[in-house]
């Protein structure tokens, strides 16, 4: 395993408590104040995500980096057929299962410790997501090759804005916790996505991100 990936998976199993609090009302007033202004955005992602994942019912999600089971376990609200949701992080998943059978979606969500390259499966999704992934990836070329050989339908993603004053504020932060972060020019997405095969493709950007939805067909 690559040195960053395990500093990575380091970070996240010591996040695992805060991931989730930008999509939850557990913060203080000033840090809800500060996700509205400065953080939009990351519940913009969320709506994006389930607008474009629509009609959910009774189709096989993918979701890769599925942290705490957010987006995971909204898919199963949703009457999602099927949703496995992959994470580096052992304390992600670890919750994410315990959420499941807290809610009783145990029957219709997996949850597996690996990353997306390692995961061998036969089986081909309807969606696969990856939102807030590819921050943390390097070399994303495989990572949405892959995406594109294990979904029949959609991938929708989330990519970090280049030129923007959020980038070099999160370098810096992120940094000295010993997690890299990578940043993203439209150009270079389109790029990422054309040689992963998708057929077509809308980019969009939303505040700080690019959200993107990609079509095998």
């Amino acid at each position: 395993m690559k040195q960053e990936i395990i500093q990575q998976t380091e970070y996240w199993n010591k996040e695992v408590n805060t991931f989730d609090s930008i999509y939850t009302a557990e913060k203080s007033k000033f840090s809800k104040w500060l996700d509205k202004v400065f953080r939009w955005d990351m519940q913009a992602r969320y709506d994006y995500t389930f607008k474009n994942s629509e009609p959910v019912l009774d189709k096989t999600i993918l979701d890769v980096g599925c942290g705490t089971g957010v987006f995971s376990l909204e898919f199963a609200r949703r009457n999602a057929k099927f949703i496995t949701g992959i994470d580096i992080a052992e304390q992600m998943i670890n919750v994410c299962i315990e959420r499941a059978e807290r809610e009783g979606f145990s029957s219709k969500c997996e949850f597996i410790k690996t990353d997306l390259l390692e995961y061998k499966t036969n089986q081909k999704y309807d969606i696969c997501i990856g939102i807030g992934l590819f921050d943390y990836i390097k070399e994303p070329q495989n990572v949405i090759s892959k995406m594109y050989d294990v979904v029949n339908d959609r991938a929708i993603m989330s990519f970090p804005r280049f030129w923007t004053w959020r980038a070099p504020v999160r370098k810096i932060r992120l940094g000295l916790r010993k997690c890299s972060v990578y940043f993203y020019t439209k150009k270079r997405i389109d790029t990422l996505i054309k040689t992963a095969g998708f057929k077509r493709y809308d980019i969009e950007k939303v505040g700080k991100l690019f959200c993107v939805i990609a079509y095998v067909k």
